[in-house]
């Protein structure tokens, strides 16, 4: 449509132009003008038939999209009414809802209503039977809730207590079957015999004769022996010996070189004597350096200082309750490291510190202080480390232990102490200690009467049944042991048993 009506617009501009041209023509204006008003007729005729056409086209094309509009609108009608009818539906169920909602909360509140209700008389029904039971058990509330607690106390006593034991068999069972294992497997791959040092030493002599000689004139053999020893030597009936008495195993064993040398020589004076004494002095330093390099070997412990070497080798003539202390610190050496086999710690520092703990006791005469700081000082001095130090100073428990290794070096050490035969006990302290033990015991209230057995290695504690439970007994055989270990010192362990019996006696008349 647009089309034509800019083919009609051209055709009049056209005739205008044509018709001002003939204007300016001036001779042929009549015939062009004819010429240009049936064009322009005929050009307004075309333009007629050209708008007439256009508006039908439009016409028909208006009525195309008219349909096709009303069309869509009557689709969207339908969609618009089966939506509408579909959130009437859906109201209609929400009303429902809300209407179950609002009976559902009415039906609650009634019930809550109702609890409240039957709390209330609940409450009076409990505040009722509390005050007939306080009627009927003349308590109050206060007075039942102490009598419960106690009852729960009692209870939870008994059931700590049955737990305890409980746990101890369970613990003493599987620890004894693997200390025995381990213990057993360390003693006897190092069994040995023991003998027993005293503090005296013999020494033979070709005759009786030689007793007068040692003792020259007016004494003064005897005089510069002593003096020069530091030993007392003793001369009495014995037929054909001389004892040299003395606490140093050192001087006692050169005192006893130097008058086996005397006595070879035959000649007996001061000044000889104080020759052989200088040479029996030096033949015991090299014995000491000996010892400690075979005592380093037989310990497998290569690499100890050259000082620590000859403050071992001291050790030898050195005694702990009759036991050779060198032959027991090898002894602990192999103990302790079979023990760090089983257990998977370090061989190597157990056998070194086990044979380096009781070192200190060769100096303690000559240094104030307890011998196992005074050895792990000296460990210290030359260079040994630090976890080796450490079992030393806590092999006595100066030092709380911190490695497996301190532990089983303490461990090593009683069993060596503890092998039957391998130390003596002066009658004094044997009695000191098991009036100890017997003191500790009877200490304790409830007990009747305390007896100290197998020579002080096992103590039964006897108690008044109505004073002690048996939940109390066993807390008490705790306790006792506690006491045990933190007052006293002794060797291996002591068993606690308490004994709890109830005897019942009646006569028939």
């Amino acid at each position: 449509m647009l089309e034509a009506v800019l083919v009609l617009l051209g055709l009049l501009v056209g005739a205008a132009i044509a018709a001002v041209v003939l204007r300016n023509r001036g001779g042929s204006a009549d015939a062009l003008r004819v010429e240009a008003e049936r064009e322009l007729a005929s050009a307004r005729r075309e333009a007629d038939a050209v708008r007439k056409e256009a508006e039908v086209a439009a016409k028909e094309h208006m009525l195309a999209t008219r349909s096709e509009v009303e069309e869509q609108l009557k689709g969207r009608s339908l969609e618009v009414a089966r939506s509408e009818e579909r959130l009437g539906a859906r109201a209609a169920q929400l009303d429902q809802a809300a209407a179950d909602i609002a009976a559902r909360e009415s039906r609650l509140g009634e019930r809550d209503a109702a609890l409240s209700e039957r709390e209330g008389r609940v409450g009076q029904l409990v505040e009722e039977q509390q005050r007939e039971l306080e009627r009927v058990a003349a308590m109050t509330q206060t007075q039942a809730r102490e009598a419960l607690l106690a009852r729960v106390e009692e209870q939870a006593r008994h059931d700590v207590a049955r737990r305890i034991r409980t746990i101890e068999d369970e613990a003493r069972i599987e620890a004894d079957r693997r200390v025995r294992n381990i213990i057993s497997i360390g003693i006897q791959r190092t069994a040995s015999a023991h003998a027993a040092s005293t503090t005296v030493s013999s020494v033979t002599l070709p005759s009786d004769e030689m007793k007068g000689r040692i003792i020259g004139r007016e004494g003064r053999n005897i005089r510069a022996l002593e003096n020069l020893t530091g030993v007392d030597v003793i001369i009495d009936d014995t037929p054909g010996a001389v004892l040299l008495s003395g606490f140093d195993g050192m001087r006692r064993e050169i005192a006893r070189l130097t008058l086996q040398r005397l006595i070879a020589d035959g000649r007996i004076h001061p000044a000889r004597i104080e020759e052989c004494y200088g040479q029996a002095k030096q033949e015991v330093e090299e014995e000491i350096v000996r010892a400690g390099e075979q005592a380093s070997f037989d310990a497998k412990v290569p690499g100890l200082h050259p000082e620590l070497l000859k403050v071992l080798g001291r050790l030898k003539y050195r005694t702990s309750y009759g036991q050779n202390v060198l032959s027991h610190s090898v002894e602990v050496a192999h103990v302790a490291a079979i023990m760090a086999a089983e257990l998977g710690a370090s061989q190597k520092t157990a056998r070194r510190a086990a044979l380096l703990h009781d070192v200190g006791k060769a100096l303690t005469h000559e240094v104030e202080g307890s011998h196992a700081i005074i050895g792990a000082q000296l460990a210290r001095k030359n260079r040994e480390s630090a976890a080796v130090v450490h079992a030393i100073e806590a092999h006595h428990f100066e030092v709380e232990p911190q490695t497996i290794e301190a532990v089983l070096v303490q461990a090593a050490d009683a069993i060596s102490a503890a092998r039957p035969g391998a130390r003596g006990e002066t009658m004094e302290h044997y009695a000191k200690r098991l009036e100890d033990l017997e003191r500790i015991a009877t200490s304790k209230p409830g007990v009747e009467r305390c007896f100290a057995m197998q020579a002080g290695r096992d103590v039964r504690v006897m108690v008044k049944p109505d004073m002690v439970d048996d939940d109390a007994a066993t807390i008490l055989s705790h306790e006792i042991a506690r006491e045990i270990e933190d007052s006293l010192e002794y060797p291996g362990q002591i068993r606690v048993t308490v004994i709890r019996e109830l005897r019942a006696t009646d006569v028939a008349r």
